[in-house]
């Protein structure tokens, strides 16, 4: 099994308690140590305000940190779950992927999805088209980038797109271009493209969501001709991890006093809820197997997230250890 990590960058609450100036040095120095091993991969999110709801605390742009990573790392493999399609013009993301693909010596993923976080949406002024156009933004922006990252130019005249000889020289590192990550779960639509153009997709872990969404990808592969077998299949997995199931339980006290100051109530329950109830939390030993489970069902790509880990690194540490060290 595959893993990446997830370096906070603000979006979950999780650099609260640290001084802006000092949050790229606290971000750079989890990247750096990733760097080293065993992670395949870090990730950042694709947003500019802060969840479960919007705070003027700190979130730091994706595609900033990309060029950023580019520089400072040598090893690891730099991705975004996932950029959203109608934040940046395709020509134009393409052009920064390509760069940001050589200043890292051929690292870049292009995690990519129609989005879906109204309040930043409208607050920046992109409006909020309904799902099913913010769907065919994400078709007709994946052919613009397919193009100019193995040709070096794209035309295209599409509903919402329009582009015409765009060039990108220099081309990517990577041969084919840089590998397509299509994010979402969206049964007609989402996975349609993903059969069509990804190398990896990414959707909910839970079994049995799984197993659904992993059939009906297959079905849109037979229907187009493509390798279902060729797609990496991933999920993003919050972890709570402690050597016992009593410092699992405190984790999540803490958890619940690092979002008290944002939420009340039934939101405050929902959110510590929301990390309690996913399948991986517990012991090195649990987890490993559930993610053993996760891996006959194809699952052979996790990404993992620690809300903690600008704070207290003990959680990624020990997962690096005794679950990587286990299934990789």
């Amino acid at each position: 099994m595959r893993f990446g990590l997830f370096v906070p960058q603000g979006w979950r609450l999780d650099l609260v308690g640290i001084d802006p100036a000092h949050q790229w040095q606290t971000m750079l120095d989890i990247a750096t140590a990733a760097d080293t091993g065993p992670w395949e991969s870090i990730w950042v999110y694709d947003h500019f305000h802060t969840v479960p709801v919007p705070t003027e605390e700190a979130t730091h742009e994706a595609w900033s940190l990309m060029a950023a990573y580019a520089a400072t790392t040598s090893r690891v493999r730099l991705g975004q779950m996932c950029t959203c399609m109608g934040y940046r013009n395709p020509a134009y993301l393409a052009k920064q992927a390509a760069t940001v693909d050589l200043i890292s010596g051929g690292r870049v993923e292009m995690g990519i999805g129609a989005g879906w976080y109204e309040h930043e949406w409208k607050a920046y002024g992109y409006g909020f088209p309904r799902a099913g156009e913010r769907l065919a933004m994400l078709d007709e922006g994946v052919q613009i980038m397919s193009q100019m990252w193995r040709t070096g130019s794209a035309t295209l005249d599409g509903e919402h797109y329009k582009v015409d000889g765009a060039i990108c020289r220099p081309l990517p590192l990577q041969e084919n271009g840089i590998p397509l990550w299509i994010a979402g779960g969206g049964e007609k639509k989402t996975l349609r493209v993903a059969a069509r153009y990804a190398s990896y997709t990414n959707f909910d872990g839970t079994p049995d969501v799984f197993d659904r969404k992993s059939e009906i990808l297959a079905g849109h592969c037979r229907d187009l001709g493509t390798d279902f077998d060729a797609i990496t299949r991933s999920a993003n997995y919050n972890v709570v991890i402690g050597e016992t199931e009593a410092e699992v339980s405190d984790k999540l006290d803490r958890i619940r006093e690092q979002y008290r100051p944002f939420l009340s109530g039934d939101a405050l329950d929902g959110a510590v809820e929301s990390f309690a109830s996913g399948p991986l939390v517990g012991t090195p030993e649990q987890i490993v197997e559930k993610l053993r489970a996760a891996e006959k069902q194809g699952m052979t790509y996790a990404i993992i997230y620690f809300v903690e880990s600008a704070h207290d690194r003990s959680g990624m540490d020990l997962f690096a250890e005794k679950v990587i060290g286990e299934l990789s």
